[in-house]
């Protein structure tokens, strides 16, 4: 797999903010098939830092009602990134 297949778009939630500035924690989703090895590599590829520990979720799908069908959104996987001391991933600069 390519680096930007592997990494499809950064979670920028109350709570991955809060992590990013007390653990230098930065949260991705990631390709379903990727493992840990794989999205180190391109974390560490695409935005030249240096990862020091990834932990990687499979997370569920909700269902959902919208009147009398019932529908489920689709199951995704997120990595948490830990980066060394130092590193920064800077998302939204200066916005």
């Amino acid at each position: 797999m390519i680096n930007y297949d592997i990494i499809k778009r950064p979670i920028i939630t109350e709570k991955t903010n809060i992590q990013k500035d007390e653990h230098n924690q930065v949260t991705f989703e990631v390709d379903r098939r990727a493992n840990r090895i794989e999205v180190q590599r391109a974390v560490e590829q695409i935005f030249k830092v240096k990862v020091a520990d990834i932990h990687t979720m499979r997370v569920r799908g909700k269902f959902k009602r919208r009147g009398r069908i019932l529908g489920k959104r689709r199951d995704w996987k997120k990595a948490i990134v830990t980066l060394m001391p130092g590193e920064r991933i800077e998302f939204f600069e200066g916005a």
